[in-house]
């Protein structure tokens, strides 16, 4: 029996943060060890063309982005991982589906709007169009879930109806992919906890996960917190990122001072970096190496994208035929 096909993406706008690690990654390294899925991982560059990063930055930083990833435990054994611009039919599928997408349908998309806020000397079609192209990277690969939270399930639903109007108008190829919800915490910016930590407010908002610890010791230290019993958004950001990198018992001492009042914001503050700093000690061995034995690394994505590529031109071979264009 097939296994369910999962299909997940990361852009290379930068290097990944706590937020990314306990949104996506974390979740992607555990399906792909269970063993139960058959899983495409992919560092989508084309996607980030969309942004205002320049050439030469964009070139360096998908590059560290895959050494992250593997530091991470991406395993290129258990997983297909690549880069997408290596793999040319995702922008060929996107074309196609581009046919058969109503313009009304990616007007209805939110995201469109708060990038195009965030970006407004550069609000261009691929921005515009980019849930299109995302909807090719997930079909190229026929995947069956994608896993995302509830901020991303408006874009899986459009690859679904994109694949019901692509069957509808041809013929019944493309599976309507499921949105697979993962269960994680909401990582809040350290200098403004009302807002989600995202790398487009400036790096003193994120814990970078190749900080050292000096740094993730200062920027832990300037984070917003507030008077109280530990109950206000500052001192839960701070209560839920001890929680997912702390031991039990560290966790554990802190919620029962916190039950009391008792909880010193400089203690845990303290416990923190400390604990996020010991998590990813190995990760940013194993980053180093990655990044240093740079003809390893890229034959791993090389090989990779032979991998994905093997799929990815069956499709192509198939919906050529079915559209009429081969």
């Amino acid at each position: 029996m097939a296994k369910d096909r999962i299909f997940s993406a990361v852009q290379p706008t930068g290097d990944l943060h706590v937020g990314n690690y306990l949104g996506a990654i974390k979740n992607w390294v555990k399906l792909q060890n269970s063993g139960k899925y058959d899983c495409f991982f992919c560092v989508v560059d084309y996607h980030s063309l969309t942004g205002d990063m320049d050439a030469k930055k964009r070139h360096s930083q998908v590059f560290k982005t895959v050494a992250e990833l593997l530091a991470l435990g991406i395993d290129p054994e258990k997983s297909t991982f690549f880069i997408q611009s290596e793999v040319p039919e995702h922008t060929e599928l996107a074309w196609i589906f581009n046919t058969v997408t109503p313009m009304s349908e990616l007007l209805r998309m939110t995201q469109f709007k708060d990038k195009s806020g965030d970006q407004k000397k550069n609000i261009n079609v691929g921005l515009f169009d980019y849930p299109v192209l995302q909807s090719a990277d997930i079909l190229l690969y026929k995947a069956t879930h994608v896993p995302v939270g509830q901020d991303q399930v408006q874009h899986v639903e459009l690859t679904r109806d994109i694949a019901r109007w692509f069957n509808n108008r041809y013929e019944d190829f493309f599976p309507e992919a499921k949105a697979k919800l993962t269960e994680f915490p909401k990582v809040m910016s350290l200098l403004n906890p009302e807002k989600k930590m995202s790398k487009s407010y400036g790096d003193a908002h994120v814990i970078n996960l190749s900080d050292s610890p000096e740094i993730i010791e200062k920027k832990i230290k300037k984070a917003v917190t507030d008077s109280g019993k530990g109950k206000a958004p500052g001192a839960e950001n701070l209560m839920m990122l001890l929680k997912s990198f702390a031991d039990k018992g560290t966790f554990k001492q802190f919620v029962e001072a916190g039950k009391k009042g008792e909880v010193r914001y400089g203690d845990l503050k303290k416990a923190v970096s400390d604990s996020i700093s010991l998590y990813f000690n190995d990760f940013r061995e194993k980053r180093e190496g990655f990044l240093v034995d740079e003809v390893k690394t890229r034959k791993i994505m090389s090989t990779g994208a032979e991998k994905a590529r093997l799929v990815a031109i069956e499709t192509m071979d198939r919906v050529r035929k079915i559209v009429g264009v081969r």
